[in-house]
C-alpha cells in the first residue's frame, strides 16, 4: 500500500490507454483463474470479493454480515461480471466490467486531486505509475 495523489483524469487516461489497461486487467484475470480454464467461476470471484472485504460498513468499521447476506451480495456482483449469464466470467466480460468500474471511480474522483491509499499492483497504482512515467518522460 502507498499513499498517492490522483484525480479522475489519471484514472480515465489509464482506462483509455487500451493496451496498458487491458494488460493489467488480463494479468488480474489470470491471477484469479485458479484452475486456469480461461473463465472465472463464482467460487474464484467470491474468494477475491472476500479478500477485498466487500461488505457493509458502518461509520468506518466493518459490521459483521450474515453469510446469507454476503452470498446474496457476492452473487449480485458476480452477475454484473457474468454479462451473458452462462455461470462463468470470460476475459472480455471481466475487461468490460472492470472498465465500467474504473470509469465510475474516475467520475467519482472528479477533477480535483485527492490523496488516497492505493494497493501495490492494483489498477489505481498502475494508473498513477503510468501518469508518473508520462510526466517524467516529458
Amino acid at each position: 500500500m502507498s499513499v498517492e495523489i490522483l484525480d479522475g483524469r489519471t484514472v480515465q487516461s489509464f482506462v483509455e490507454d487500451e493496451r496498458a489497461f487491458n494488460s493489467c486487467v488480463d494479468a488480474r484475470f489470470a491471477a484469479l483463474d485458479a484452475d486456469r480454464d480461461g473463465r472465472l467461476s463464482y467460487a474464484e470471484m467470491a474468494r477475491e470479493l472476500a479478500a477485498l472485504r466487500v461488505r457493509e460498513a458502518h461509520f468506518g468499521a466493518d459490521a459483521p454480515a450474515p453469510a446469507a447476506e454476503l452470498a446474496q451480495h457476492y452473487g449480485a456482483l458476480f452477475a454484473r461480471f457474468d454479462r451473458d449469464g452462462d455461470g462463468a466470467v470470460g476475459p472480455d466480460e471481466f475487461r468490460a466490467e472492470m472498465r465500467e468500474v474504473m470509469l465510475a471511480v474516475a467520475s467519482g474522483l472528479g477533477v480535483l486531486p485527492v490523496q488516497m491509499v492505493v494497493e501495490e499492483g492494483g489498477l489505481l497504482r498502475r494508473a498513477v505509475d503510468r501518469e508518473l512515467a508520462a510526466t517524467t518522460a516529458a
